[in-house]
């Protein structure tokens, strides 16, 4: 016995309390995300100038082909986010995926560095939107199987807290980097991230991985399986038919549609605020980069969102709902700031950050939500997603809606605004807003006059569902 105890100890990792702690989990899950996002961001002061020089682009199409690549970047993550999130709940250990994810970071990097031709900056941007489907998708459900569902709240909102630095950094040192150090320090910036992302990644250790060598109190809880009396239907096989059990719930779809429309809201602002300060306020690019800050400070009461669901999981429907219905207003004075003063300045820089409050406020309920989903549908049908589960593959579809919303916001903004003027866009967006708070008021947390599931309470015994 003192042999086998003696072997056992001599493999037992380093440190394997911290690298297993929910903390360092959930830290190296924000990094990495952040790092994508900053990837993203980063090479956009870079692209004009890149395709005019290295490919060659003439200066009447450059416009058109960076909005391209913007597109194909949100296309591909649209694209893989289902497939990423099936073989992932499939997958032994969400290790491989998550290396291969920052893997194909890299590899998107390097053709977007050597690229010379515009083929090149094609796959780079297709490679970048597949690596960060996996990403965002595997990091958030190994974050899940970390800190479970009492804590999840607040490790998203530190999530979408990182994400929010990646989006404003990027663009900001990408531009400065480039001016003053010339093309390449950009990406040697870039590849000394993911590499430093890598690492971080090898010294992790999965929770599950950890338990042997843990201490009692400190190993995850495993609920007990619910005892329904009849057999298991066997679950769903492939990945649609995985997805179709999922998207029947309303609670989904509401989730879903409240992550299209954010996504839709952030990537309108993209699209449409600096050709505005450009034209109303004569900002050049510094200014409208620095436009952005208002919208992107407000994401630090993120993990203060998170916690405040955590507690009072049942407030995360009027929460996020309010956080809709208060944004409508603000979406609409928009319309207010038309002349080159001081006053519409503060005015449109005060609106933003309202608006941006409203948005941090509504992401993390709404992730939270995806993973309750999973919850009661395992608990409504035990065994449903086989052994693996479904939870990727429901962060996969949050990421498909959220993908979609980047995708359709450049052109809903933009046309309308080009189209019908500024005044009209706002009107578009605040209408938006009300109509998308209705029902993510009816349907977050189950039908709103039916009894809310209360996972804790409920034993074995006592499981009641929040719809069909």
């Amino acid at each position: 016995m003192g042999l086998f105890k003696s072997s056992d100890q001599a493999t037992r990792p380093r440190f394997v309390e911290l690298r297993s702690s929910k903390w360092f989990i959930t830290f190296v899950v924000s990094f990495a995300l952040a790092t994508d996002i900053f990837m993203y961001g980063l090479i956009v002061p870079v692209t004009p100038t890149a395709l005019k020089e290295r490919v060659g682009v003439p200066p009447e199409k450059i416009q058109a082909w960076t909005s391209v690549l913007l597109a194909l970047f949100s296309a591909s993550m649209l694209a893989f986010s289902p497939i990423v999130g099936y073989i992932t709940d499939r997958a032994e250990s969400r290790k491989w995926p998550y290396l291969f994810g920052l893997t194909a970071l890299a590899a998107a990097t390097g053709l977007l560095c050597v690229g010379s031709t515009i083929g090149f900056w094609i796959a780079g941007r297709l490679f970048q939107g597949a690596a960060g489907a996996v990403v965002w998708i595997v990091g958030i459900a190994l974050m899940a199987d970390a800190v479970g569902r009492n804590g999840l709240g607040q490790a998203i909102g530190y999530m979408s807290m990182a994400a929010s630095v990646g989006t404003l950094a990027g663009p900001l040192l990408g531009g400065v980097l480039y001016e003053k150090c010339g093309y390449y320090s950009v990406f040697g910036l870039a590849f000394g991230l993911i590499g430093l992302d890598i690492l971080l990644r090898f010294m992790l250790i999965e929770r599950k991985d950890a338990i042997k060598w843990l201490a009692p109190e400190m190993r995850p809880l495993v609920p007990a399986p619910v005892e329904t009396g009849a057999p298991t239907d066997s679950p769903p096989r492939g990945v649609l038919e995985r997805m179709g059990f999922l998207i029947s719930s309303s609670r989904l779809m509401a989730a879903l549609w409240g992550n299209f429309v954010v996504a839709l809201f952030l990537s309108s602002f993209d699209s449409v605020l600096p050709l505005f300060v450009q034209g109303a306020f004569q900002w050049q690019q510094s200014g409208q980069g620095l436009i952005f800050i208002p919208l992107i400070v407000p994401h630090v009461f993120d993990p203060v969102t998170g916690y405040i669901i955590d507690k009072f999981p049942r407030s995360a429907r009027y929460i996020t709902a309010g956080a809709f219905f208060i944004m409508t207003p603000l979406l609409v004075l928009l319309q207010l700031v038309t002349d080159n003063s001081m006053h519409d300045k503060i005015v449109l820089c005060a609106l933003l950050g309202g608006i941006g409050l409203c948005l941090s406020v509504a992401l993390p309920p709404l992730d939270v939500e995806v993973f309750n989903i999973v919850e009661e549908k395992e608990r409504q049908r035990p065994g449903a997603f086989g052994a693996g589960g479904a939870t990727a593959l429901a962060f996969g579809l949050t990421s498909m809606g959220f993908s979609a919303g980047n995708l359709v916001g450049p052109f809903f903004a933009g046309f309308i605004r080009q189209e019908a003027g500024w005044g009209t866009m706002s009107w578009a967006l605040g209408l938006m807003a009300m109509v998308s708070g209705i029902p993510i008021l009816l349907f977050m947390g189950g039908w709103i006059l039916s009894e809310p599931v209360n996972l804790e309470d409920e034993g074995p015994d006592s499981v009641t569902v929040s719809e069909p």
